[in-house]
């Protein structure tokens, strides 16, 4: 009970710093986390740390990558 109370806690908090997070998913996202952390295994919960790691750094770069192109763009000639 109290580990879902924290993990809704903590949610909330990462849902106020995320735009595509409301508050309400947010708070509900940090409870069922919590379950589902006490149920998987070690090797499992190093296997999903890397996977986010490496969403992590494919999004950034992908974001590098368009501030890049943009930059670079010319603007439309005004008529």
């Amino acid at each position: 009970m109290l580990g879902k109370i924290l993990g809704g806690i903590a949610g909330k908090q990462v849902a106020d710093n995320t735009a595509s997070v409301s508050g309400t998913k947010g708070a509900i996202l940090g409870a069922v986390t919590g379950s589902v952390l006490r149920r998987a295994s070690i090797p499992a919960m190093i296997a999903m740390a890397a996977g986010g790691y490496a969403l992590k750094k494919y999004k950034d770069r992908k974001d590098r990558e368009a501030a890049k192109r943009k930059r670079f763009e010319t603007p439309p000639a005004a008529a």
